[in-house]
């Protein structure tokens, strides 16, 4: 048993690490890409016997945080509205690119399922038919969710709110 927690423990401090931008990506901010990280690393412990024997334990992850974002959207798909809206914290890392932080609020304009496609074929660098069977649609299905998001991102990206003042 000590064996079994010794490599889940290796296992998340590697996967923390590897895993926790795609979450932040996916669900378009820092707090609830960390709860689906959480969440889905706490899923994984409990099945982690079967998974430590399986070939890739990060793929069966980044497949669990892509559904587990697909399904937290359904069940929030509906607006909030609240008189005011809460305080963001900005992330302020020093070796950011400049147009990091446009690129962030552009993506967080797209439909989850497009920023999705996005993300696991452009920052993972996934073939399409992985991320039709992570997202659970036909590789087309996937072709046209990232051709329609990355036409929505160039268009959003050439609006003058997205311009840099320097």
């Amino acid at each position: 048993m000590e064996d079994t927690d010794a490599s889940y423990v290796a296992f998340v401090e590697v996967a923390w690490q590897r895993h926790l931008r795609l979450a932040i990506l996916l669900t378009g901010d820092r707090h609830r890409g960390e709860d689906l990280l959480q969440d889905c690393l706490v899923r994984i412990y409990e099945r982690w016997r079967r998974l430590a024997r399986a070939d890739d334990p990060h793929a069966y992850l980044r497949r669990m945080l892509a559904n587990g974002n697909v399904s937290l959207w359904r069940r929030l798909r509906r607006e909030r509205l609240v008189a005011d809206p809460p305080d963001l914290a900005a992330d302020r890392t020093a070796d950011r690119h400049p147009d990091a932080e446009l690129l962030r609020h552009a993506l967080l304009r797209l439909p989850p399922r497009q920023r999705a496609v996005v993300v696991l074929r452009h920052y993972e660098d996934l073939p399409e038919a992985e991320i039709a069977g992570i997202l659970g649609c036909s590789v087309g299905t996937v072709k046209s969710q990232n051709a329609r998001a990355l036409a929505k991102l160039r268009a959003a990206l050439r609006e003058p709110i997205f311009e840099r003042n320097g």
